[in-house]
């Protein structure tokens, strides 16, 4: 699967579960961990932890294994690794705090265009 097509997979689980403000960050010649981070909000640690869940599951029907997960449990942040894309899904207040978008102000950032006020 080629990354791009990754990060669409990503984006799509995360809209599933209704994840909010989803943005991409194109970090490719930036660092060498990965090529893609996808960073989303969630209401609630419950939110977080589904989101989170829902993305290994979609990553995994279409065989691409993440190579980690971290604080599915808490649900305050969880991280998956899925090689060349990274995805970051926390609690607003969370998000807010760490502020990974302005850390990768100076990559290609893009977000997600799904309505936010509803189907047509």
């Amino acid at each position: 699967m080629q990354n791009e097509q990754l990060v669409n997979l990503v984006t799509a689980a995360l809209e599933e579960v209704k994840a909010k403000d989803i943005v991409t960050i194109d970090v490719r010649g930036k660092t060498s961990i990965t090529d893609f981070m996808v960073i989303a909000s969630g209401a609630s640690a419950r939110q977080v932890k589904a989101l989170a869940e829902n993305v290994i599951e979609k990553a995994k029907e279409q065989g691409a294994r993440p190579l980690g997960s971290e604080g599915l449990d808490g649900g305050e942040w969880a991280l998956i690794d899925l090689n060349d894309v990274v995805v970051h899904v926390m609690q607003t207040e969370t998000r807010e705090h760490y502020d990974l978008e302005r850390l990768w102000q100076g990559a290609e950032q893009s977000r997600a265009q799904h309505d936010e006020q509803g189907a047509e």
